[in-house]
């Protein structure tokens, strides 16, 4: 049942998600929160009702997107070869001692348009190069970790530009809220049900064990061959701590890692991908042996191949999710120019590093491990929109059977 609420009883509603389905904070544990100068409000509500349920200590990064931008366009292009050491050791120190990390994503889709490429893919190697560590660890699920989402006036126009701009943040806030499920009568019991509806989907999927999936839509015919002891996974993850938390909110996927050399054929992207605060849109991926050797994009090429030179794992998929066009977030018929948003409403892939929970016994191996496993690693991991409602997806056993897995950009059991 959908509840009329004011925006504040809303508000409060969505940081308490946040904190107990997303993070799930327990007594005694550190809490980082990043987050945009545009919602300092709504940090400031979360970190209230974290020290409510037991935070030991929040502490609170905060960005500015003027102050990016004006980086971007005035500092010297060697200083993007930086990224601060002690920002490194901040989260090094607070994984190592079992902090929760959720991060508020707001960001302008289009910060840094006609800001040179060369800049931004120098900082996007240079702070994957420092912080590789934390990012192993937020992969294989070392930690407690979450990804929700909140208006900027710049991000609420660009989904909105049709509307008055007095009423543009509004109307994003509303459109949060309905794919967070906050309008129903209570959130936490409905994540609870969504959970277990997204774990029955990965246990199917589980039980079958494919030995690869054949995608079929318009600009897209792609065979995924999926490891050995490859794990389905969606919903809610369990840290190594045995604390379940919510990776990212809204979610509608279930995902696992192919095989790194295991992907061949070409795929088109159904919605535009938001990448280093450019817009990358109707791009074509060409995979021979796992390995990207064709791009092809009507806009952001340069960006997209520079994304792909990242490092040579960022010539490989590290991801495959799939989404029905049901799902609340494709029904709403809005671009939210956001991959939080966007990936949950359409089947996606992601060039670059694979989650090492993606494979039986992954938590506990090396990259080294991983690698032989056929998990790729990457300094980068970005996702990327493939599905629509003309889109099928077979499942291939190992003795050659085929099993529909989506019919029509939906699933078919």
């Amino acid at each position: 049942m959908i509840l009329l609420l004011s925006f504040d009883t809303k508000l409060l509603k969505y940081a308490e998600l946040a904190v107990k389905v997303g993070v799930n904070i327990q007594k005694d544990q550190y809490l980082y929160i990043s987050c945009s100068t545009d919602n300092l409000k709504l940090a400031q509500i979360i970190t209230k009702i974290a020290y409510k349920n037991g935070a030991k200590q929040v502490f609170v990064d905060i960005s500015d997107d003027e102050l990016v931008r004006a980086r971007y366009e005035g500092a010297p292009k060697d200083s993007f070869d930086f990224f601060p050491p002690w920002k490194v050791q901040e989260r090094e120190w607070l994984a190592e001692h079992g902090a929760a990390f959720l991060s508020i994503s707001s960001q302008n889709p289009d910060l840094l348009k006609g800001i040179e490429r060369d800049r931004i893919m120098a900082f996007q190697k240079a702070s994957g190069q420092a912080l590789a560590n934390y990012y192993h660890w937020l992969q294989a699920d070392k930690f407690s970790w979450s990804v929700i989402a909140a208006p900027s006036k710049a991000w609420a126009a660009k989904v909105f530009p049709h509307l008055p701009e007095e009423q543009q943040i509004d109307a994003l806030w509303q459109a949060i809220f309905a794919a967070t499920r906050i309008d129903v009568e209570n959130p936490v019991e409905a994540w609870h049900a969504h959970d277990q509806e997204l774990h029955s989907k990965a246990d199917y999927l589980n039980a079958k064990q494919f030995k690869s999936l054949h995608y079929t839509a318009p600009g897209t015919d792609l065979t995924i061959e999926l490891p050995p002891h490859h794990v389905w996974t969606g919903g809610s993850s369990k840290s190594t701590q045995g604390q379940t938390f919510m990776a990212n909110m809204p979610t509608e996927e279930i995902f696992t890692a192919p095989l790194k050399t295991g992907v061949n054929g070409y795929v088109s992207s159904t919605k535009p991908l938001s990448y280093g605060g450019n817009i990358i849109d109707n791009f074509t991926l060409t995979f021979k042996d796992g390995r990207i050797i064709d791009v092809k994009a009507e806009q952001g090429q340069e960006i997209l191949a520079s994304l792909i030179e990242t490092d040579e794992g960022a010539h490989y998929l590290g991801e495959i999710a799939l989404v029905p066009h049901k799902s609340p977030i494709s029904q709403s018929n809005l671009l939210f120019y956001n991959t939080l948003f966007d990936e949950n409403a359409s089947n996606h892939l992601a060039i670059g590093s694979a989650y090492a929970f993606c494979i039986e016994g992954g938590k506990e191996m090396t990259s080294e491990e991983l690698n032989a496993h056929g998990l790729n690693q990457s300094l980068t991991h970005v996702d990327f929109m493939i599905g629509s409602n003309k889109m099928n997806i077979n499942g291939i056993t190992h003795d050659d059977q085929i099993d529909p897995i989506f019919r029509d950009g939906n699933w078919a059991f």
